[in-house]
């Protein structure tokens, strides 16, 4: 394995993450421990969840993933081989189950004692707002959607403030963004610096062969800024593996029981975009996968790579990814395909 640290931090982490959102409805809490198990063996210290999961988040099954770590923790006593790194949720319809309000002191600080309790922990290593409260373009929308957005951005010196609280109690130890924009990440951060308060280390955003978005802006933000990508959906929910080319749909596969998470990867732009990427891996005796884990790993802005999956095979070839260097040559193929298909998947 190789490590980095968290931006601004003595905090040494993998630069592959354990992602952990299928647990709780694809996985069940068995395949959860056997993955936390294995990564852990292979030398990945950082796992990442969130209040939300499982997705697709259901009142049923909100919070299942962090109680499956948790269990995890109390069976094993890893607590401290681990960083661990959660999220609070962004406000919306998709979260109307979890609480109503926007970030602010109150939802802040319940959303942290409820984590602390699911995972049976007393502290997270990374805090993170999952996404911003005010209407950006994520989740599949490429353009600024300004009909839409909030014309009142977030309270961010009161939520700084609610973190700074958190951080002096001990419960957090860090804190980071996730779906943000250049202009929310610099907000946070000039905040932070006038006021004294902590500063953001990570940002987590989606980043794959497909959706390279964040280098508009973005890694310039993390280079110049210090603070790390997280690469979030890096195999584009199973897209960039190959396995939905031709039309085939795998049982069990999450494209094929939950559609709508793949959608965003799916236009004749992506899918011809993954099949030329196809030919580079065979080419060089790669499968897709570690062709597209291995060109985010040795990006400069990125701090950690997270990888999920629903299958040990598949987590055994995720994690490998790290022990693959890319040639000149082959990052030149990469890099000629993306200038023909720029970032088809938003």
């Amino acid at each position: 394995m190789k490590y980095t640290t968290l931006p601004n931090t003595d905090i040494k982490v993998s630069k592959i993450c354990l992602g952990t959102m299928t647990w709780g409805n694809q996985n069940t809490e068995a395949d959860g421990h056997e993955q936390m198990d294995y990564a852990l063996e292979q030398g990945v210290n950082f796992f990442d969840t969130a209040e939300l999961y499982s997705v697709p988040a259901t009142p049923e099954t909100y919070g299942a993933t962090e109680k499956i770590i948790g269990s995890w923790f109390k069976k094993t006593g890893n607590r401290d081989k681990v960083v661990l790194a959660s999220k609070i949720a962004g406000s919306g319809a998709y979260t109307a189950h979890i609480r109503e309000g926007r970030f602010g002191r109150e939802n802040i600080k319940e959303a942290v004692e409820g984590s602390l309790k699911r995972l049976q922990t007393d502290y997270i290593d990374l805090y993170q707002l999952h996404w911003p409260d005010r209407g950006v373009n994520c989740f599949g929308v490429r353009d600024y959607p300004y009909e839409t957005s909030t014309k009142e951005a977030e309270n961010h010196l009161e939520i700084l403030e609610t973190l700074n609280d958190l951080v002096k109690e001990g419960k957090i130890k860090q804190v980071g963004l996730s779906n943000e924009t250049p202009w929310g990440t610099m907000k946070y951060l000039q905040t932070a610096e006038e006021k004294g308060l902590p500063r953001m280390v990570t940002i987590q955003n989606s980043y794959s062969l497909i959706h390279r978005g964040y280098e508009y802006g973005m890694s310039e933000v993390s280079m110049r800024e210090n603070i790390g990508l997280l690469a979030y959906s890096p195999l584009a929910q199973g897209v960039l593996s190959g396995k939905y080319l031709n039309g085939q749909t795998p049982e069990g596969a999450r494209g094929t029981l939950f559609p709508r998470f793949i959608a965003r990867y799916m236009s004749e732009g992506s899918l011809k975009a993954v099949e030329e990427y196809q030919k580079i891996a065979v080419k060089h005796g790669l499968t897709l996968s570690e062709l597209s884990l291995a060109y985010i790993n040795q990006l400069p802005f990125v701090t950690s790579n997270i990888i999920g999956a629903t299958k040990m095979s598949q987590l055994k070839e995720n994690i490998n990814s790290i022990n693959i260097d890319l040639s000149k040559e082959i990052l030149g193929e990469i890099e000629a395909v993306h200038a023909v298909i720029p970032n088809p998947a938003p």
